[in-house]
């Protein structure tokens, strides 16, 4: 509930303090007192897009500031949790314009941008007129009144659900789609790889113990020659020269004494050390024999490996592991024709269960919307519109979250003309007493917001501005409607009652908004019967219409 309402330096407002009342406000006043500047002002703390040059002539800068109320529950915590800002049971509003056309705003005393702000006027008010574009004359927003008259929530979130789960059904036979053509691009490839890797079968370390192989191998034929020439040296020549001079020093070694020992000893030890250098030689020699073939095919081998290698852009130690990755890519291609099968077979049923759902809701609003368009008829007879048709048209749409309706609100304001959209084909009076009726009928979706009706009562008078002024006065039982209003019958039936006048002060033209008293109700009520110049019948009228309520 809109609390207070104050402003700073605002058109032709110097400073306006408003306190509001629960039930019906009633803000009356000649044409051009200022009564629209009220609604600007506080459009323009809520965000809404207005009038460009809004700062009093002669200000640095305007300012409103706007008082909710907020009861637990109220969707206005969601927003303002959302967006990080203090929640209490009290919601400040504040924006500032200043003269050279900044706006800066602030909520509960927290900078925030007006996206926020339209964000929360959503939850906290609603304008209805000739130039509402916001409310009921938004074909866009007319599904979701028609949910809340059908109570339909439950079916809704039923369809939404199913919408989900179709949805990501549909994306995972899509991904699953666009998964198999991908390997089926290159399945030719992968069978060709995975045989050419299964036939070489390369195991970790492979390569380098190949490497080794190759370089021994190499390196044997190099130096193969020079070995077996030494081992036949010392196999032939050395073994036979020394045991030669070994038998010559025997043999004298008699005669010579003990001088000739120590070189036999030395050359005996000599002839052991021979023996075990033969012995030695003659093992590597051994050692270095091989097949020619072998090195041809260790080459082979180790080209071959390091080739797939450089083709699959892995390194040669990765090739067992590469070939699991293609073998499991066959695997998914081979399997996946099933997988599709049965995630087309899930899509299927989820699309089923969706369609169920989004039946069951558009038999559901096809109901209401016949039970809408009686009450809407039933309020419209004593606004003077009998010969008037309200319908809500429901038409085929593109299925979405909320089912596969389109709902939009017609009238045919003469029996057999046409029906088209409310702010096509009604006038402006007219127009005035569709939405009234049909907010009457819509109440319980909103009765959180604040209702504010700018002369929805223009072009009508007696009977039925009598009519239009009682059911103003019921919507706002238990809740709060503004209104502001030209008809001295809907001003009698407000509970709380403004008069918006203007006055010329040092050749300055102020705005003032004065809260009437009882007896002031009577003048201002017999002004608006009569004119400027009150009538004792005119006086006489306004107290019977205060007396009626």
């Amino acid at each position: 509930m809109l609390r207070a309402l104050d402003i700073r330096d605002l058109l032709i407002i110097d400073h306006l303090e408003l306190t509001f009342q629960p039930g019906l406000n009633v803000l009356t006043g000649e044409t051009g007192a200022g009564k629209s500047i009220l609604l600007d002002s506080l459009g323009f703390v809520l965000g809404w897009r207005g009038r460009a040059a809004l700062v009093r002539q002669g200000a640095e800068q305007g300012e409103v500031v706007a008082e909710f109320d907020l009861p637990e529950g109220h969707a206005a915590r969601a927003v303002l949790e959302e967006a990080g800002l203090p929640v209490s049971d009290s919601l400040l509003l504040r924006r500032v314009n200043t003269a050279d056309g900044r706006k800066t705003a602030w909520v509960n005393d927290r900078r925030c941008s007006g996206e926020v702000l339209r964000a929360l006027s959503d939850t906290l008010l609603e304008l209805h007129g000739q130039h509402d574009d916001r409310g009921l004359l938004n074909p866009r927003g007319h599904r979701a009144m028609l949910d809340e008259f059908a109570n339909a929530i439950t079916q809704v979130e039923e369809v939404r659900t199913a919408w989900s789960a179709a949805a990501r059904a549909r994306k995972q036979v899509a991904d699953t789609r666009a998964a198999l053509e991908n390997v089926r691009a290159e399945e030719e490839f992968l069978r060709h790889s995975v045989s050419e890797l299964d036939q070489l079968n390369p195991e970790p370390g492979e390569d380098e113990n190949l490497d080794t192989r190759r370089r021994h191998m190499q390196a044997a034929e190099r130096i193969r020659g020079d070995i077996a020439r030494a081992h036949s040296l010392l196999s032939e020549g050395a073994e036979g020269a020394m045991g030669e001079a070994q038998r010559w020093l025997e043999a004298v070694s008699g005669d010579a004494g003990e001088a000739l020992d120590a070189p036999l000893a030395a050359l005996s030890r000599a002839m052991i050390e021979l023996g075990d250098a033969q012995d030695g030689v003659e093992r590597f020699l051994e050692g270095l024999d091989f097949n020619p073939g072998d090195l041809e095919d260790c080459e082979e081998r180790l080209f071959a490996i390091r080739a797939l290698a450089r083709k699959h852009n892995v390194q040669p130690d990765d090739l067992a592991e590469h070939a699991d990755v293609l073998r499991e890519k066959l695997q998914a291609l081979d399997a996946g024709d099933q997988n599709l099968a049965d995630q087309e077979k899930a899509l299927k049923a989820a699309e089923a269960t969706y369609q169920t759902a989004a039946d069951r809701l558009s038999a559901k609003r096809r109901d209401s919307a016949a039970t809408l368009d009686a009450a809407v008829m039933a309020e419209l007879a004593p606004l003077k519109m009998e010969r008037a048709v309200f319908e809500t048209l429901i038409t085929d749409a593109e299925p979405g979250p909320e089912g596969v309706d389109a709902v939009a609100f017609t009238v045919a304001t003469n029996p057999g003309a046409p029906a088209g959209p409310l702010n096509k084909i009604a006038s402006g009076g007219e127009l005035s007493r569709f939405l009234l009726a049909l907010k009457v009928c819509l109440r319980g979706e909103d009765a959180e917001k604040t209702l504010i009706f700018d002369e929805i009562d223009r072009g009508v008078g007696g009977a039925t501005a009598d009519a239009v002024g009682r059911r103003l006065k019921a919507l706002a039982d238990g809740s709060q409607v503004l209104v502001v209003t030209h008809s001295p019958q809907v001003a009698a039936q407000g509970a709380h009652h403004w008069r918006v006048q203007k006055s010329v002060e040092a050749g300055v033209t102020l705005s003032q908004v004065v809260p009437l008293s009882d007896d002031e109700r009577i003048d201002e009520i017999a002004r608006m019967v009569s004119g400027d110049r009150i009538t004792p019948e005119a006086r006489a009228a306004a107290k019977a219409l205060l007396a009626d309520v």
